[in-house]
């Protein structure tokens, strides 16, 4: 199927610059802020990885609905969805802020208020994502095409990570909340300009036959993806893979600071480090689709991720110029988690026929298994490191080994188990039909 429109590197910009904010959100709620409550504001490792499992769940829970509140809005027009996500963005910007300054100082209110404040920033921030994801799915075109609008979002998002991974050790805390507002209000300005999916009446008048159940209706039912038999082989590929990639998120600066022992002005520069050749794999990955296709060269990202972290097992005190290597190879892989999985959920979403009527519901329970993931990567990794010993500024060696078979041995098993289960439902099973499912 082919792009209705011309989409340029002017209207990939537009659309993808909300990436930016939203990614540089991403790194200090899910990786800078459980290191900065535990070590800056003393707030007990299990304490700290309950709150993160209890707020993350909720959040979860409520991305489907986001989901099916987005399909509504894009059924009235464009600009509804714009107004949803001012609002959102607006809500998102206040939760960040208020987490990052908190007001108060003692650590059990500063847990107490950080579980709300997490609770209604994680919300305003999905229904964000949800809404600007199926804006892109829902432009349509074949691998190619949704390819490049993902690389686009996710490719300025990294530049969003690599911002905010630099800027809290320039600016401090209040300059990090500073840049990400103005980041924010600049990306949803450059979306409301960029290539707008078309109307629900003209989707009608594309299709020879009418949409069952026809256009005027209620969107699909929450529940709607699941019947899709595709979808939910991807989706249990994606939330393995994503559990593997969460908990080095998680447990990073963990390692850094206590493991390797690396100074303070190195910390940054790993995770830019990691991110900067995360964007600048994302040509590679778009020409390995176009030789090898979707699955195939998802799986090749999952194999280097697994051969990265494998090695990583071996670092020890002093071993930061090492590191930098981890870093890039893994960044490399990462290219391939952001621009790939959902290229293939939006051509799964074409095949079933769902376009222009669902993309909100897919990617609601799309961000239900990325929240899910995050979850669980702070549930269990951080309680388990307080069971075996392990708490920040720890030199025991028994604590340090467990950090590292958590920050690296876990992450390669289950990486493995993601790359089986691809492999088995996307390459071997279709004998790669279903590498490019968005392909007539």
């Amino acid at each position: 199927m082919t792009a209705p429109f011309s989409f340029t590197r002017l209207d990939g910009f537009r659309y993808g610059l909300l990436g930016l904010p939203l990614a540089f959100c991403a790194l200090p709620l899910y990786v800078l802020l459980p290191n900065f409550y535990a070590r800056d504001l003393g707030v007990p490792l299990a304490a700290l990885g309950g709150v993160l499992l209890g707020s993350r769940l909720f959040d979860a829970a409520i991305d489907p609905w986001l989901g099916r509140c987005c399909d509504r809005l894009y059924r009235q027009s464009p600009r509804a969805v714009l107004a949803f996500g001012a609002l959102a963005a607006l809500v998102l910007s206040l939760g960040v802020g208020l987490l990052f300054l908190p007001l108060a100082r003692e650590p059990n209110s500063i847990l107490q208020a950080a579980g709300l404040l997490l609770v209604v920033t994680y919300a305003a921030y999905s229904a964000l994502a949800v809404a600007h994801q199926s804006w892109g799915a829902m432009l349509g075109g074949g691998d190619g095409l949704q390819s490049r609008i993902v690389a686009w979002r996710e490719g300025l998002g990294l530049v969003g990570v690599v911002l905010a991974a630099i800027v809290p050790a320039v600016l401090g805390l209040q300059g990090m909340v500073l840049v990400f507002v103005a980041s924010l209000a600049m990306g949803w300005l450059c979306w409301s300009k960029s290539v707008r999916p078309m109307p629900a009446s003209a989707r009608v008048l594309a299709h020879a036959h009418p949409l069952p159940g026809g256009i005027a209706d209620a969107p699909l039912s929450l529940w709607h993806p699941w019947r899709d038999n595709a979808f939910c082989k991807l989706l249990a590929v994606f939330m393995v893979n994503g559990i593997a990639s969460a908990i080095p998120a998680t447990l990073v600066l963990f390692f850094v600071q206590d493991r390797l022992q690396a100074s303070t002005a190195q910390q940054p520069l790993f995770l830019a480090c990691y991110f900067v050749f995360g964007a600048l794999s994302m040509p590679l990955w778009l020409r390995l689709v176009q030789a090898f296709g979707l699955a195939w060269s998802w799986f090749g990202g999952m194999l280097l991720s697994i051969g990265v972290f494998a090695a990583a097992l071996t670092l020890g005190a002093g071993d930061a110029t090492a590191f930098f290597a981890v870093c890039a190879l893994s960044g490399i892989a990462l290219g391939s988690d952001l621009a790939l999985p959902a290229a293939l959920l939006a051509g799964i979403i074409d095949k079933a026929g769902d376009k222009g009527r669902a993309e909100g519901a897919y990617f609601g329970w799309w961000n239900f298994a990325t929240k899910l993931n995050l979850a669980l990567a702070a549930g269990v990794a951080l309680p388990v490191l307080d069971l075996f010993g392990y708490a920040p500024g720890a030199h025991d060696p028994a604590a340090l080994q467990a950090l590292s078979l958590a920050y690296c041995l876990l992450p390669c098993l289950l990486k493995t188990l993601a790359a089986a289960l691809l492999y088995a439902f996307f390459i071997l099973s279709s004998h790669g039909e279903a590498s490019s499912p968005a392909t007539p």
